[in-house]
């Protein structure tokens, strides 16, 4: 009975000893990584202390000075009536939010902000829709000319948008697309700088991988929707979110292409309201409306989007 006993204890130890060591194996586990990690940079390129604050204080003076111009306009647009008188008016005292209800109210500015919404949506879609089977095609599809039709097509990108667009209006204007949404998206969906992402992503699959797809059956596609499109959503989230931003912001070809109020974007309606005499209040509050949709756009592909962006400076 002793022996059993004594047996119990050992195995009850040994039984603790080994979950304490599993419990502390990823704290070494990850001491380990950091030691690692820290002996593949080069001594002489390791800051000291001195090099570890001034990095902070300059990350916290960029910071702040990234920061500020959102903070001043906040602030200032809720401050209806009151001279601007700095750094006074820049203190977070006597909030009002009368100026957003003012802006909302206009009869004019929820239709801005419902054309800025079908402008980039819109024109997000048909971007990497067309973007994503052009760099497939480029990519994986062999035909005669299509390395010349690439780089013809990418060489757009050294034509300066401003050269192409009178040619572009007068284009659209004799088909009649002044005032309507298909004459303000088509002209923009053809992305040069967005095929040749989607072409050097695609680029670098492998070969085996659609070959066992059309071996199995797969028409060219099914290949595309259930094995290029799963793979691209990194891509796809970077490319959707710096479209979506510029469509968001774009400001002279929907100038151009809105000659009615009831056609104007946000950033052409805000300008617009700055010739009006509209109280600066109000014009940063809706420079704010307009800037909480990209924000939040930003916040919900944050993910995607630094996936992204790593994936393309690895594979460069």
């Amino acid at each position: 009975m002793a022996n059993v006993t004594a047996e119990a204890a050992d195995t009850t130890q040994a039984a603790g000893t080994g979950a304490a060591g599993a419990a502390a194996r990823p704290h070494r586990t990850r001491r380990a990584d950091r030691t690692r990690e820290r002996d593949t940079v080069p001594r002489a390129l390791r800051p000291g202390r001195g090099g570890q604050v001034l990095r902070g204080v300059l990350l916290a003076v960029a910071s702040v000075v990234t920061v500020f111009p959102f903070y001043a306009m906040l602030v200032l647009s809720l401050k209806p009536g009151a001279a601007v008188s700095l750094p006074g008016s820049l203190l977070p005292w006597h909030l009002s939010g009368s100026s957003y209800s003012a802006v909302l109210d206009a009869q004019d500015v929820p239709r801005w902000l419902f054309n800025t919404l079908v402008y980039s949506l819109v024109s997000v879609v048909g971007v990497l829709v067309l973007a994503a089977l052009a760099g497939y095609a480029f990519a994986k599809k062999r035909f005669r000319g299509r390395e010349a039709m690439f780089w013809s097509f990418l060489s757009m990108v050294m034509v300066p948008y401003h050269v192409t667009m009178i040619p572009t209006f007068i284009m659209m204007a004799k088909l009649g697309g002044v005032d309507t949404y298909w004459g303000l998206i088509i002209p923009t969906l053809a992305n040069a700088q967005a095929v040749f992402l989607m072409r050097q992503f695609i680029k670098d699959l492998p070969d085996e991988m659609f070959e066992a797809a059309r071996l199995d059956g797969c028409s060219e596609l099914r290949i595309f929707v259930s094995i290029v499109l799963p793979l691209l959503k990194p891509i796809l989230a970077t490319l959707g979110t710096f479209v979506f931003l510029w469509h968001w912001n774009d400001f002279l070809w929907p100038l151009i292409m809105g000659q009615s109020s009831s056609m104007r974007t946000l950033t052409v309606g805000i300008a617009s309201l700055q010739q009006q005499q509209v109280p600066l209040s109000q014009v940063l509050a809706g420079s704010v409306i307009a800037f909480v949709p990209i924000f939040a756009a930003y916040l919900a592909g944050q993910r995607y989007f630094t996936e992204g962006v790593t994936g393309s400076a690895v594979k460069g």
